[in-house]
């Protein structure tokens, strides 16, 4: 395994052929970008890392958030010795054989080593058994990489050894500055290349990468590198370059123009339309582009109570179903609630009645004189209530027929609801002209 963190010139050596990805990796903790909840001023990783007091971690989090540049970050940091060990094509005799050569360096005065283990999740229980004795006893020091829960894939006596870390995806915005910085860097990145890359196809490239950095950086360096330079040696990375390298089609989408408003309106208009197929196609675009799929649910549960309403009450059961279930399985399984919620609503049947009456009632609140309440419906548990009056004369609805009884409950009598005849509104708007044909009194 090459050592990154050997003298510049060796290092410069080794870095040669590399992909960008790993040439790329951060030197120190300002070059490294994202997870601030974990490495920001005064967070216990970054403590740890200045006060050179490491211990055995678990990072865990999703590919190309910087698990195992962290790892080289800390070893060159610390200077500590880095030996590296992949889960998945390892076994027991390579693991015995590291922690070998890390108690001999030790005995040798040459300090301790740090084993990165990077997809520790594959390794079976005996070979967890294998790391505990010596990472009790702090040489090795264990850094485990995974993109599965700890919890559930590790073993607990290993997990009561180490510190576990969990690192977030990317946001578009660190994207950005992670490929800016690529571009910029002449000794380890593309800047000794003449590229025209403008800030809406970083964007792209930032989006498209769905939270990993190392996608980005593959797709910059590919695209950059087959791309042939125009006149002037320049390399012209457009947009079309960059759905070339990230294979993904551009979509016209930004989350604070146009594109974001008029596709989320298209998109509540099919459903209120009955256009089931219209409204998949819009919620297909708005996935594809990689918007929150938290704020598309919370657009289908608003549409389900403004636009079906009664008309169909359980509209607004499966949308708020969808809403939490999205949010827990997250994407790409999460369009399937989403859609199924999309489909249920926009053949359901409509009625804007409710959402209707609260605007009137909300209006008169405003805008005309605020009514109190009337003295037989006021609170009567409290001590003193009787002698104020408050509660004389309510009438209990269910003890009179049909469980309905007509007294005052608004003094100025309004009419905000008017169920419509669609659907289950229909069945509400039958009851109560029922009940109040047949009033008691």
């Amino acid at each position: 395994m090459p050592d990154l963190f050997e003298s510049q010139k060796s290092q410069k050596k080794n870095l040669t052929g590399l992909p960008l990805a790993v040439r790329m990796r951060p030197r120190n903790l300002d070059e490294f970008v994202g997870q601030t909840h974990m490495l920001g001023e005064g967070k216990l990783l970054r403590r740890a890392i200045d006060a050179d007091r490491i211990t055995s971690l678990i990072l865990y989090g999703p590919p190309g958030t910087g698990k195992t540049a962290l790892a080289y970050l800390i070893a060159n940091i610390t200077k500590t010795h880095f030996c590296e060990v992949n889960a998945a094509i390892s076994n027991v005799q390579e693991l015995k054989a590291a922690i070998s050569s890390s108690k001999e360096r030790e005995r040798a005065g040459k300090g301790k080593t740090i084993l990165f283990i990077d997809e520790i999740h594959r390794f079976n229980k005996a070979q967890q058994d294998v790391l505990m004795p010596d990472v009790e006893r702090g040489n090795p020091v264990l850094i485990g990489a995974t993109t599965h829960n700890p919890f559930f894939s590790l073993v607990s006596p290993l997990i009561s050894r180490s510190i576990v870390f969990e690192l977030k995806r990317l946001s578009k915005e660190e994207l950005v500055v992670i490929l800016k910085n690529a571009l910029k860097d002449k000794a380890r990145g593309l800047g000794k290349l003449s590229i025209k890359i403008d800030e809406k196809t970083l964007a792209f490239l930032a989006e498209a990468s769905d939270g990993d950095a190392r996608k980005a950086l593959n797709a910059l360096e590919v695209g950059a590198l087959t791309t042939m330079p125009a006149k002037g040696r320049t390399i012209d990375f457009n947009i079309g370059v960059a759905e070339d390298s990230i294979q993904k089609k551009a979509v016209m989408y930004d989350r604070d123009e146009d594109a974001h408003y008029d596709t989320i309106s298209a998109f509540i208009k099919s459903m209120r339309g009955s256009d089931p197929d219209a409204a998949l196609y819009w919620l297909a675009k708005m996935l594809y582009a990689g918007e929150d799929p938290r704020f598309i649910a919370r657009r289908i549960v608003i549409c389900a109570a403004e636009d079906v309403g009664n008309a169909d009450p359980q509209a607004l059961v499966v949308a708020n179903a969808a809403f939490q279930v999205a949010e827990f399985v997250g994407m790409p399984e999460a369009r399937i609630p989403l859609a199924q919620a999309v489909c249920y609503i926009a053949c359901a049947p409509k009625s804007n009645a409710s959402y209707l009456g609260i605007n009137k009632a909300m209006k008169d609140v405003e805008e005309s004189r605020t009514m109190e309440v009337p003295a037989h419906l006021k609170d009567s548990h409290y001590p003193g209530a009787k002698k104020l009056g408050h509660g004389e004369g309510y009438k209990y609805s269910h003890q009179y027929k049909d469980h309905y009884v007509e007294q005052e409950y608004i003094p100025d009598k309004k009419k905000y609801y008017e169920p419509t005849d669609i659907g289950y509104e229909k069945k509400i708007r039958e009851y109560l002209a029922k009940i109040r044909d047949n009033k008691s009194v």
